[in-house]
């Protein structure tokens, strides 16, 4: 298929994965890069309280809460 076929069927609102070689996929600026933040102990205390109480890690949390305000930001 090409590409102005491939955009027409997308645009149309229709399914075209099975069009796509998803094997070789990837997500643009999603590579995972290291950061160390130094928290408070009272911070730390206060993510993991939160993080147990949704079931999740506090490296969870502080991705979630980073994102969501980024979000904001370029809104």
């Amino acid at each position: 298929m090409k590409a102005k076929e491939l955009d027409r069927v997308f645009d149309a609102g229709k399914d075209i994965t099975k069009h796509l070689d998803l094997s070789k996929a990837r997500r643009v600026n999603q590579t995972p890069r290291r950061v160390n933040v130094d928290f408070p102990s009272w911070m730390v205390n206060s993510l993991d309280k939160e993080a147990s109480r949704l079931g999740v890690t506090r490296q969870s949390i502080i991705k979630v809460w980073i994102s969501e305000r980024l979000k904001e930001q370029t809104a």
